[in-house]
């Protein structure tokens, strides 16, 4: 299975779990600041995950997994996932 293929179930197993996905560009970022890094969060209670379209495709999956792992346990529990990702989830 490709790496973006992989991100893309992760990604789809958080949406189902009603995690928001943003996806951020390097020009996100104000002059002066940092660049955008993947990562999850709360917002208002809320889980986001967060994309940097700049950073690797394994920084996005790594970030995708922790969203999964941390806010979509049950639903990726429930679902039949491709090896390949059930392989990125048990590493994250």
């Amino acid at each position: 299975m490709e790496p973006g293929e992989i991100l893309d179930v992760l990604v789809e197993v958080a949406q189902e779990a009603g995690v928001t996905v943003r996806v951020l560009s390097r020009a996100a970022a104000r002059e002066g600041e940092p660049l955008p890094e993947s990562n999850v969060c709360r917002i208002r209670g809320e889980p986001w995950l967060i994309l940097a379209s700049g950073e690797s495709i394994e920084d996005r999956i790594s970030a995708a997994a922790l969203a999964v792992r941390t806010f979509a346990a049950r639903q990726a529990e429930r679902r039949f996932l491709p090896p390949a990702v059930r392989e990125r989830l048990d590493r994250a």
